[in-house]
C-alpha cells in the first residue's frame, strides 16, 4: 500500500515519470518496455514526460511513435539542445503527478527500483535520492564524483553520497518552488533540502552502459563549481548576502592589515622603510578587495531589503495538521482525504 495523496479535481496520475533524453534512440524501446512491465506490476496510474533535448539522431521519432501508441507518454521536444536542467524544469512543470521519478533514458538505471523508492518515499520523505552504491562508469567519472559528491555535502550540510544520480522520486509539493537552470539538476536535493523538505537516500542497482556514450565531458566539473556558489548563495545565504562576501572579506582584509602593520612597524624601528615592495603592493590590494566585497554585500542587503515583500526566504508547514492521505490500493480508488489547501507547505503523513 501506498500514502500518496490524489488529486479529487481532475484524473492526474499517481506517478510521473519525467526522463530527459539527447540520442539515445538505442535505448528508447527497452526502456520503454521495462517501465511497462513495471508499472503494470505495481498497479498504479502513470504517465511517462519525454523530455527531447535537441537529440540529432532517431529520438523525436521513436518518441513521437511511443506516444502515438500510448496516450500516457507525453513529449516535449526542445528546438536545439538546452541541457539536462532545461530538461528536467521543462519535465516539472508538464508533470501532473502527486509523485515525481527522474531517471536517465540510458538503461543504467534500473525501473525495478521503483517499488523501493515508493516504499522509502511512503516513511515520510519528500525526495529519496538513489546511491549508485556499485557504478559502472570509467574511473575519469568515479574519482571525480567522489570529490564533488564529498564537497557539496560539506558545503551545504546535507549528508549524501551520490548528489548527481538521476534516480529520484519527489512527492509533488517538494518541487513546487524549484526551478533549474544551468546546470543546478546536480544540486536539487540542496534545493529541496534547503526549502524545509525531508531528504533520505537509498541504494540502487546501476546498470553499465548498453548503447551510445556518455553526454558529460571534463566542463562539467568547473560548471559545478560555479554552481555549487550559486546554489550557496541563493540557499544558505539569500536572506544574508552581506555574509557571504563579509567572511572572505574579513579573512582579505586582516591579511592586508597585518601586512600593512608589519611594514609600518619595521619602518617605525629603523629596520627598512616603507619603499615600494612586492608585499606593501599586495597588502594594498587586499584592503581595496575587501572594500569592493563588502560593498556587494551591502549591495545585496539593500537589493533584498527592496525585494522582501515579494519572496520570502521560509517555507510554511502546517501547524499540529496531520493529513491521512489516500491508501490506494491496486483498483487505484482513494478513500476520503481532507483538502489540500495549501499546495507548499510540506505535509506530515501518517499511516
Amino acid at each position: 500500500m501506498y500514502y500518496f495523496p490524489l488529486d479529487q479535481s481532475n484524473a492526474a496520475p499517481v506517478l510521473s515519470f519525467v526522463i530527459p533524453v539527447f540520442n539515445e534512440e538505442g535505448s528508447l524501446r527497452k526502456l520503454d518496455q521495462a517501465l511497462r512491465a513495471e508499472l503494470e506490476d505495481l498497479g498504479l496510474s502513470y504517465e511517462i514526460v519525454f523530455v527531447n533535448d535537441g537529440s540529432h539522431d532517431d529520438t523525436a521519432a521513436i518518441l513521437d511513435e511511443l506516444s502515438e501508441n500510448d496516450e500516457r507518454i507525453n513529449v516535449i521536444h526542445f528546438r536545439r539542445n538546452f541541457g539536462k536542467a532545461a530538461g528536467l524544469d521543462a519535465g516539472f512543470q508538464s508533470a501532473r503527478g502527486r509523485v515525481v521519478i527522474t531517471m536517465d533514458a540510458d538503461l543504467q538505471d534500473d525501473p525495478a527500483e521503483i517499488r523501493s523508492m515508493l516504499e522509502k518515499l511512503d516513511e515520510g520523505y519528500d525526495l529519496v535520492s538513489g546511491w549508485k552504491t556499485v557504478r559502472h562508469d570509467p574511473l575519469d567519472k568515479t574519482l571525480p564524483s567522489k570529490v564533488f559528491n564529498w564537497v557539496v555535502s560539506r558545503v551545504s550540510g546535507l549528508k549524501l553520497h551520490d548528489f548527481n544520480c538521476g534516480f529520484k522520486a519527489y512527492r509533488r509539493e517538494a518541487l513546487a518552488n524549484i526551478r533549474l537552470y544551468g546546470e543546478l539538476h546536480r544540486f536539487v536535493p540542496v534545493l529541496v533540502h534547503w526549502n524545509g523538505f525531508r531528504v533520505a537516500e537509498k541504494t540502487v542497482q546501476h546498470h553499465p552502459r548498453q548503447f551510445g556514450k556518455s553526454k558529460f565531458g571534463a566542463e562539467r566539473f568547473l560548471k559545478g563549481l560555479f554552481d555549487l556558489m550559486t546554489v550557496t548563495l541563493t540557499t544558505k545565504f539569500r536572506g544574508r548576502p552581506l555574509h557571504f562576501f563579509g567572511y572572505p572579506a574579513i579573512a582579505i582584509g586582516c591579511l592586508g592589515a597585518i601586512g600593512l602593520v608589519y611594514l609600518f612597524t619595521l619602518s617605525i624601528l629603523g629596520l627598512d622603510d616603507l619603499r615600494p615592495r612586492p608585499m606593501l603592493y599586495a597588502a594594498m590590494v587586499a584592503i581595496l578587495t575587501s572594500v569592493q566585497l563588502l560593498g556587494i554585500g551591502l549591495l545585496g542587503e539593500l537589493i533584498k531589503s527592496f525585494n522582501r515583500s515579494e519572496h520570502t526566504d521560509y517555507t510554511i508547514a502546517p501547524s499540529r495538521t496531520v493529513f491521512a492521505p489516500a491508501i490506494l490500493d491496486k483498483t487505484n480508488t482513494p478513500a476520503s482525504e481532507p483538502p489540500l489547501d495549501n499546495k507548499d507547505a510540506r505535509r506530515t503523513f501518517t499511516r
